[in-house]
Order: C-alpha cells, then sequence, then structure tokens
C-alpha cells in the first residue's frame, strides 16, 4: 500500500488561507485528553474512563497546548469561553471576574497558563467533552463505550 501525501488549501471568505489543521478532528477519528498529571481529579477521571492505549495523552504542564490545538478544541467546544476555568487560582488573584472578558481574552489566557483550561478535556473523534463535572464524565463514558 502506498501512501500519497496531500495538501488541503481551505480559504475564508475573505479569501486568505487558513490553517488546515484546525479541522483535524473531522478528518480523522482523534482520540485525545488533555490533562494536569498533578491533578487528583484528572488522575482520577482517567482511572475510572478506563482509556483504551490508543489515546494520545498530553500533560499541559510538561507540553504547552499550541495555539493550533486550542483552536482545535475551540471549533468542537463551540468557544474558548467554554474550555476557560474560573476556578483557576489566577482567575482570582488577577481579578478577571471584575473584566468583561472577550473570546481572545479566553485564548490568551488559556494559552499564556495552563491552569485556565478548563480539565480534563477529552476528544473523541468529533466529540470533546470539558471538565470533570459528574454529567459530563457519564456522557464520556457513553461516548467510550460506542467507540
Amino acid at each position: 500500500m502506498m501512501i500519497v501525501p496531500f495538501v488541503i488549501s481551505i480559504r475564508e471568505k475573505d479569501g486568505v488561507a487558513r490553517n488546515p489543521l484546525r479541522l483535524f478532528p473531522y478528518f480523522c477519528s482523534m482520540k485525545k485528553i488533555y490533562y494536569l498529571s498533578t491533578c487528583s481529579t484528572c488522575k482520577r477521571i482517567m482511572d475510572d474512563l478506563r482509556l483504551p492505549q490508543d489515546f494520545i495523552l498530553q500533560d499541559i504542564k510538561k507540553e504547552k497546548i499550541t495555539p493550533q490545538q486550542l483552536d482545535e478544541m475551540q471549533n468542537l467546544a463551540g468557544s474558548f469561553e467554554n474550555l476557560f476555568s474560573r476556578n483557576a487560582m489566577k482567575y482570582r488573584t488577577m481579578e478577571l471576574g471584575k473584566k468583561n472578558l472577550q473570546e481572545k481574552d479566553y485564548k490568551k489566557y488559556i494559552l499564556e497558563d495552563y491552569t485556565f483550561l478548563k480539565r480534563p478535556v477529552i476528544i473523541i473523534g468529533k466529540q470533546i467533552f470539558i471538565g470533570n463535572a459528574p454529567k459530563t464524565f457519564e456522557e464520556t463514558q457513553q461516548a467510550l463505550q460506542n467507540l
């Protein structure tokens, strides 16, 4: 079998070519989890889910989230705000609750400091599961059973 590389060119309405990697989850069956290895909640969720071995694990403290990865997550989540954690200590110390944050601000803060990403973030194909709420955990379990 021969694998032939190909290039995808994506042009938006304004005619500007965009990074096709932002659509990566739509072209494959991606299985990835963004987590924090020092977070006991992330560890517990990962243990309880018994993730298949073909999952890609990214410890966001050791391997920073790239702008492309964050864009992929945002495409699935609908907004950067959905990925943003208001529970981060820096959220309170920086008094961000008093500011009128916009999408560009959420993106900037997540890229600057991993603690602003609500975690874990689990991507299964075209589905994204954000955070540690019991309902999110149940939905993730169901998606894993459907693999």
